[in-house]
């Protein structure tokens, strides 16, 4: 794989890292996988206020999607980015028509650990290219997940795919995380993602900007770190994770925006 790829393995163990602390997050499938991936992650890619982070971000998607299915269970599900996540379980969804896609490599790994079924898809596909539509019906509404991935997509090509996704289906809701521009040019010299080879991320700032140019409405921002989970941590770590990721600094750089097209 190379360096974007590799940084599936951050999330991946940071889950089962708090699963394990049976703690915010319960994913045995992420247990399972980094129990038998043998990847090594080192320095701050293995930090545990990055995987407590890591399993609050997980958590606000997974109550996100449920949310959105409660009233919706027709609608497809799109995870793109998916890595090896196991969030369709995790929210008992294997009865949702349900795309986790990523790139081939990453859906050949994730095929060791998952298998498909009538309404659960692993596709492969590089988002940046406009290929994937074909291989999924547009006259239907969409519900998509864009965990992890955003920072890595220049203005223009995230503008593309935002446009392709409004234009492609019927109605879309979509949630994603992403850096500000400020948060975007500290990384160069600052970030976890460097540990496996990734040195060029991009940040977005203006939501109803990225919006209104691609055919969406901005709806308002999400907390990453809500407090009833950092409430699960304990004393010192509890206030070392709120001086790291749970305040006003760490809200400024790292953003959750959701954004629905009809």
């Amino acid at each position: 794989m190379n360096g974007v790829n590799k940084t599936l393995y951050i999330p991946l163990y940071g889950k089962a890292y708090v699963s394990r602390k049976n703690i915010i997050i319960k994913d045995k499938k992420a247990e399972e996988i980094w129990g038998t991936a043998g990847f090594s992650l080192k320095g701050k890619a293995k930090s545990r206020w990055l995987a407590y982070f890591m399993a609050m971000r997980a958590v606000v998607y997974d109550e996100w999607i449920k949310s959105k299915l409660v009233n919706d269970a027709a609608s497809v599900v799109l995870h793109i980015g998916c890595g090896l996540d196991s969030r369709v379980k995790r929210v008992s969804a294997e009865n949702t028509n349900w795309y986790d896609i990523d790139f081939a490599d990453v859906i050949v790994e994730r095929k060791k650990y998952y298998d498909k079924s009538d309404t659960y898809h692993m596709l492969s596909a590089d988002m940046r290219e406009s290929g994937w539509k074909s291989r999924i019906a547009g006259n239907q509404n969409a519900m998509v997940i864009l965990e992890g991935v955003s920072m890595y997509f220049a203005p223009e090509e995230l503008l593309e795919l935002l446009s392709s996704l409004a234009h492609h289906f019927t109605s879309v809701s979509l949630l994603m995380d992403c850096y500000s521009e400020r948060a975007a040019k500290i990384s160069k010299y600052k970030n976890p993602i460097h540990e496996v080879g990734v040195n060029l991320v991009y940040g977005y700032d203006k939501p109803r900007e990225l919006a209104d140019k691609s055919g969406f409405v901005f709806l308002g921002e999400h907390s990453l770190t809500p407090m009833k989970y950092v409430n699960e941590l304990q004393g010192l770590e509890k206030i070392i994770f709120q001086y790291l990721y749970a305040g006003k600094a760490a809200a400024s750089i790292y953003k959750m925006y959701e954004f629905k097209k009809e």
